[in-house]
């Protein structure tokens, strides 16, 4: 029995040794370590990097999409980071949080529609923030149908309300409604084609497949490059039917190239009577047409009917068109029908060029990469994907002018997926290139300590040139309260704040690792002078070193656990007895989990300040510490955020301080900010 015991032990071991030398490792783990580590250190760049490639490593893990859209917010990058959101709640989707955050983006990134949708499926579960924000969008959207249908009823000839009321409608998934008045919309602008893809979108959603079809082959014959691609990717990978193209000219009459196209197919098919009714009536709709009229020639001369034949070959004889006319020329003599010529292959050098180019970017030999791009480009100058990839290249050398100069060309590209990364892709580096940055914030706050509401803002226009690492600007502050004046024993009168707009000329230098520096002159516009300094115009000099940097689960979508921030700054001002003051606010605490039922996301928090001076004032050197909470509401589209603190203060100096040493504050703000 003991032997049978210890056979079946060395089994079992075996049989645990042979499954884990079998096991498959996970193949993202390494990288995505790497991923984490950058996104703790804030290098945002590298873990957006690691996650994607992680993401090749394991394509149906929703929580790397995650984790890659929360750090693509970080980076303001909307779009792509609700195109991740969009993934993994495809993957997994049971994940009600995720779902959320992908309908909120759609939202904001005018995805009215999907959105709709998703708020609508969560909200059936007794979620208040998906069932609060459907309400807001499908309110906005009802009231706008109901404008809209009353201007149709006042004016059904006017277009732009057509349009406008199917839009709508169609986002709110009225698709009757929405396919009566596109279809309106195109009757009344027969020119505007990008219409038959809304057409055709909608007709496809209520089921209707002839229609569709119709609408589809008849975007796709456009003379608009962006339409005819969009409804190419459409359309079904076979050849149309000859119904197919009757029912689309139809919907669409005067389509000369789907027309042209369909005379041709009846041609191939032997029908020579059908062929010569289309080029009959392109001959006369378009009598610059030179195909048509030479085709329709040709069909003449085939039947014996030369007089209704030569005007229309004189014609082409003396349209400009070689071609054209050395046929024309022939047909006098012999009846002949024009075929179309097959389009041109790419150079064998090009084709293999941009795949050597393609080979260097994808193993990050990025100087070769771009040679053998640049030899594709030039055999071929109207392949965008090539210029995507140089826009690629040139990015990933830092050579951000070259990249953002391909990403412009590149999104002109009729291929939609190719137009849609470059324009993301020019977006983002636009933002950072663009020579004139306008911000603007607010703080109002109310405090206990001295019973007033305080305000501080400024405005700014910044220039910022390439490889300048000095940036110049205008700016206009304004600092004031509501209360003014605090009488005090011995002191008389004290104000609490400048009460003054300040407009200077400045410069900041670029953020270096979360610190800047910067130097403004101007003047201080006081708007309500005292007795004791009644001047109303004051010359105003400022500048110092500013420093902000926040650690862990800062107040992001999604994030939850442990956070550090620290803003700190040293400012000179000439006003104040040209004193120099330092400032340290720092916060430790916690970021609560985002609640679905209130809406919003939270920390909590402790606070610890210190301010001081050099000329040693009491007013300027204390201390304060105490609780705080800080939270933002998740349906407000608005960077605003709130906070409350309840701080007990200590001055380190008492010489000439009629306040006594100590103090009690409880401070509710609102911040606001945005840069354009």
């Amino acid at each position: 029995m003991e032997g049978g015991a210890l056979n079946d032990e060395v089994f079992s071991t075996a049989l645990l040794l042979i499954a884990a030398a079998f096991q498959t490792p996970d193949p993202a783990y390494a990288i995505l370590e790497k991923a984490y580590d950058a996104l703790r250190a804030r290098d945002y760049d590298r873990a957006i990097s690691g996650f994607e490639e992680a993401i090749r490593l394991a394509p149906d893990r929703a929580s790397i999409r995650k984790d890659l859209a929360y750090t693509l917010l970080k980076t303001g990058e909307s779009e792509a980071a609700r195109d991740q959101f969009g993934e993994a709640m495809r993957l997994d989707p049971g994940d009600d949080h995720v779902a959320m955050e992908y309908a909120f983006l759609c939202y904001e990134t005018r995805q009215t529609a999907v959105a709709r949708r998703i708020f609508d499926r969560i909200r059936k579960s007794g979620n208040a923030t998906a069932a609060q924000a459907f309400e807001n969008i499908d309110r906005e959207l009802r009231e706008g149908i109901a404008r809209w249908s009353k201007a149709v009823e006042l004016a059904p000839d006017n277009f732009s309300a057509h349009e406008e009321l199917a839009r709508l409608a169609e986002q709110r998934d009225e698709l009757d409604l929405a396919a009566v008045h596109y279809e309106k919309a195109w009757r009344l602008r027969p020119d505007r084609r990008a219409l038959l893809l809304d057409l055709g979108r909608v007709w496809k959603a209520q089921g209707r497949e002839e229609e569709t079809m119709a609408a589809l082959l008849a975007a796709s014959r456009s003379a608009e490059p962006r339409v005819a691609e969009e409804a190419r990717e459409l359309l079904p990978a076979r050849y149309p039917y000859v119904s197919e193209f009757q029912k689309a000219l139809d919907l669409d009459p005067g389509n000369a190239d789907l027309r042209r196209e369909l005379g041709f197919l009846e041609l191939e098919m032997k029908n020579q009577d059908a062929a010569e009714r289309e080029f009959s009536r392109l001959v006369r709709e378009s009598p610059d047409d030179l195909v048509a009229a030479a085709q329709l020639g040709f069909l003449l001369l085939a039947r014996g009917d030369s007089n209704g034949a030569t005007p229309l070959l004189r014609r082409v004889l003396d349209g400009g068109d070689a071609e054209l006319a050395a046929r024309a020329r022939a047909a006098l003599h012999l009846p002949e029908e024009l075929r179309r010529r097959p389009a041109e292959q790419a150079p064998a050098e090009s084709v293999q060029a941009k795949q050597l180019g393609e080979k260097s970017l994808q193993l990050g030999y990025l100087q070769d990469a771009i040679k053998y791009l640049r030899i594709a480009q030039e055999n071929d100058p109207l392949d965008f994907e090539v210029m995507l990839k140089l826009g690629w290249a040139y990015n990933n050398l830092k050579d951000d002018q070259d990249a953002i100069r391909w990403f412009d060309l590149a999104r002109r590209s009729p291929d939609s997926a190719t137009a849609a990364e470059a324009s993301r892709a020019y977006k983002n580096l636009a933002a950072g290139l663009r020579k004139i940055h306008v911000t603007f914030w607010i703080y109002p706050m109310l405090s206990t300590r001295w019973h007033d509401l305080f305000a501080y803002s400024q405005s700014k226009a910044e220039l910022r040139l390439p490889r300048w690492r000095l940036r110049p600007y205008v700016s206009a502050r304004f600092i004031g309260d509501t209360r003014g004046a605090v009488n005090i024993a011995d002191l008389g009168p004290q104000y609490l704040s400048e009460r003054s707009v300040i407009l200077a000329l400045g410069a900041a230098t670029a953020a270096w690792h979360g610190a800047t520096g910067w130097f403004e002159a101007g003047e201080s516009l006081r708007y309500a002078p005292t007795y004791s300094d009644p001047g109303r115009v004051v010359p105003d000099y400022r500048g110092g070193v500013s420093y902000a940097k926040g650690f862990g689960n800062l107040l992001w979508p999604g994030r939850r656990g442990w956070f550090a921030e620290s803003n700190d700054d040293g400012l000179f001002v000439s006003r104040f007895g040209k004193d120099t003051l330092l400032y340290s606010q720092n916060r430790t605490g916690y970021t609560l989990r985002s609640t679905e039922r209130l809406g919003w996301h939270a920390q909590v928090f402790w606070n610890w300040n210190a301010t001081v001076d050099a000329l040693g004032q009491y007013w300027a050197n204390y201390v304060e510490t105490g609780p705080g909470i800080k939270f933002r509401f998740e349906a407000l589209r608005a960077p605003i955020q709130f906070s409350v603190s309840a701080l007990r203060g200590a001055y380190l100096i008492n010489r000439g301080n009629p306040r006594g040493p100590n103090f009690n504050d409880l401070r509710v703000g609102i911040w606001y900010a945005f840069t354009k």
